[in-house]
C-alpha cells in the first residue's frame, strides 16, 4: 500500500496586464476570494457545452487559442489571455524584466542549445513585450521565445531549421 501523498505543485497564471494568480496542483474544487471560499465545478454536457458552475450559475467557458503556455479563453462571452508559469519560469521572467534597462537595442539570445523550428516575425516588424518571436526546440520540447520589450525588429541573424548554441544571437530589437 502506498501511503505517499501526491506532490503539490504551485503554478502561476499571468494575465496580459501582468497580474499574477497562484494556484496549486492538484486543483481543488474551491476557490478563495478574500476570506471566503466558494465551491466551483467544471462541467461539460451536450446541452450547455463546457461550463463552470459557481454559486448555482452556469458560466460558459471555451479555450479559443493555446500555444505553449499561453492561452486565450472565452469565459461568459469575455475573452481572457494569460500564461501559465512554473516557479522557475516566473523567476526567469523577473530576471529578464530587471535586465531590460534603458538599452537602445535588445539582443534576444538563445536561452539553451536547440533547433529553430519557426521564426514568427520579420525584420522591420513592430513587436510588443510578451509577443512570441520564434519557436526553439530543445530536448524534444518546443519553446516559444517572447519579446521582453516593445520595439522594432532590426535584424534576424537566426535562420529556421538551423541549430543554435546557448547565447547565440537570435533577434535584435530596437527598443521604443
Amino acid at each position: 500500500m502506498n501511503d505517499e501523498k501526491p506532490a503539490i505543485k504551485k503554478l502561476h497564471a499571468l494575465s496580459s496586464e501582468n497580474r499574477r494568480f497562484t494556484f496549486t496542483l492538484p486543483l481543488r474544487h474551491k476557490i478563495r476570494i478574500g476570506k471566503r471560499s466558494y465551491e466551483v465545478k467544471l462541467k461539460s454536457d451536450e446541452k450547455y457545452g463546457t461550463h463552470i458552475l459557481w454559486k448555482n450559475r452556469k458560466y460558459p467557458v471555451e479555450i479559443i487559442r493555446s500555444r505553449q503556455n499561453r492561452y486565450e479563453i472565452l469565459f461568459n462571452d469575455i475573452s481572457y489571455i494569460f500564461t501559465i508559469e512554473t516557479p522557475f519560469s516566473l523567476k526567469r521572467l523577473k530576471v529578464l524584466k530587471q535586465s531590460t534597462g534603458k538599452a537602445e537595442t535588445e539582443l534576444i539570445k538563445a536561452p539553451m542549445p536547440g533547433k529553430i523550428i519557426d521564426i514568427l516575425v520579420r525584420e522591420g516588424a513592430t513587436v510588443l513585450r510578451g509577443e512570441p518571436l520564434l519557436i526553439l526546440e530543445a530536448m524534444k520540447m518546443q519553446n516559444e521565445i517572447h519579446s521582453p520589450v516593445n520595439g522594432h525588429v532590426t535584424r534576424i541573424p537566426a535562420k529556421g531549421g538551423t541549430n543554435v548554441m546557448k547565447d547565440d544571437l537570435l533577434i535584435e530589437i530596437k527598443v521604443e
